[in-house]
């Protein structure tokens, strides 16, 4: 127990089976001890390469008002401003602040009067923002605001950690991929073009689903490494132009399972959790080649036996290889890609995943139009090489 009477139950929040915001859970009610105005913890994280703000991961008093939301930090002058000069943001009385038009605004003041916000940083760059929320007006004077520093310090640790975490599996992993720089190379666009796809149909099946935006957030960050697998690939069938044969492409087809392999490796020498990272991560890399209707591989999976995380991942993977130009193919347009789409929902997609992933087709051009290939490489995408 520190100074200001905070003792939140140390073997809980270092436990890493825990997600964050289960430890915001438990520090939310440590905290409502000494302070019990407090209704809601909520962190929210910056991604630069779109400038939007998103939810991740929260800790509420009622049913959360902001889930599975995002916004960009330029359509938020207030956080913006608060980010460029530091510092801490009290807003007394909700009800008055601001014009009150933004979706989160809204949905906030619906629930809550008060608030404190911080902006988070990592390295110097912004990193995210950490709420408070009270349903009194005026709650956060502050002496209350000093009380909560440590409270403060703790959550931006367990965020960077959580971040760092899921990094270091990135970077074991872009390790392996590194040994074949000169095999299978692929634009960075392209893997942040399926990163933010994958987001995409995730945020949107959220809701139904039950998810969280912490899955969200991983999911995002790990689609990347779907094909992490091919660096097991012999060059002579990875790096053949035009199509491959049977034997060749019954090669090609093991890098799903080769990929799981290496992604165990990487959890388990990372001393990860392989429930909350790596069952996500390895669903990803193992499962994105299934087929809704039983017939892709490694296992055969159908329906909704295969994971969201893959399902989710296999979209975005097959539209982006659709539309990128390659030494063998011409890019389809996006509109012959969708149809694509159409065709084989429900055969090779998850028809949700699909009517998610074209519901929001605007976004997902405005996504390939903000990460445009500089040059193209020889990546081998086995759906478009054997179609």
């Amino acid at each position: 127990m520190d100074a200001s009477g905070f003792d939140p139950g140390y073997r809980s929040l270092t436990d890493d089976s825990r997600s964050l915001a289960e430890r915001l859970r438990i520090i939310h009610e440590a905290l409502r001890v000494r302070f019990p105005g407090i209704g809601r913890i909520a962190v929210a994280l910056y991604d630069p390469g779109t400038d939007t703000v998103k939810t991740f991961a929260h800790a509420s008093d009622t049913e959360e008002p902001l889930v599975h939301y995002e916004a960009h930090l330029a359509d938020v002058p207030s956080l913006q401003a608060l980010a460029a000069e530091g510092g801490h943001r009290i807003v007394g009385d909700l009800t008055d602040y601001g014009n009150g038009n933004t979706t989160h605004t809204r949905r906030v003041r619906e629930a809550y009067r008060s608030s404190v916000t911080w902006p988070l940083y990592r390295n110097g760059n912004l990193a995210g923002f950490l709420f408070f929320n009270s349903r009194e007006p005026d709650y956060f004077t502050e002496d209350v605001v000093t009380g909560l520093d440590f409270a403060r310090e703790l959550i931006i640790l367990l965020v960077v950690n959580t971040l760092k975490t899921v990094e270091a599996i990135r970077s074991t992993a872009a390790v392996a991929k590194e040994v074949s720089h000169y095999r299978d190379e692929e634009t960075g666009s392209h893997l942040e073009r399926i990163a933010h796809y994958a987001r995409l149909v995730a945020r949107v099946l959220a809701g139904e689903h039950g998810l969280s935006d912490e899955f969200v957030e991983l999911v995002y960050l790990f689609a990347p490494l779907h094909d992490l697998g091919k660096v097991a690939i012999p060059d002579n069938v990875l790096l053949k132009p035009g199509r491959l044969t049977d034997e060749e492409f019954a090669i090609m087809r093991t890098h799903a399972a080769k990929g799981d392999e290496m992604a165990e490796r990487i959890v388990e020498g990372a001393g990860l959790d392989p429930e909350r990272h790596g069952h996500i991560l390895r669903a990803i890399v193992r499962h994105h080649h299934e087929a809704w209707d039983g017939s892709g591989y490694p296992d055969g999976l159908a329906g909704e036996a295969i994971p969201l995380a893959a399902r989710v991942t296999a979209i975005g993977d097959v539209y982006d290889a659709l539309t990128s130009s390659r030494p063998y193919k011409k890019a389809w347009t996006p509109d012959e890609a969708a149809d694509l789409l159409r065709r084989e929902s429900g055969t090779k997609f998850d028809p949700a995943c699909v009517r998610a992933f074209l519901d929001n087709f605007e976004e997902v051009q405005a996504i390939a139009r903000l990460f445009v290939n500089d040059e193209t490489f020889p990546d081998v995408d086995t759906a478009a090489r054997s179609a």
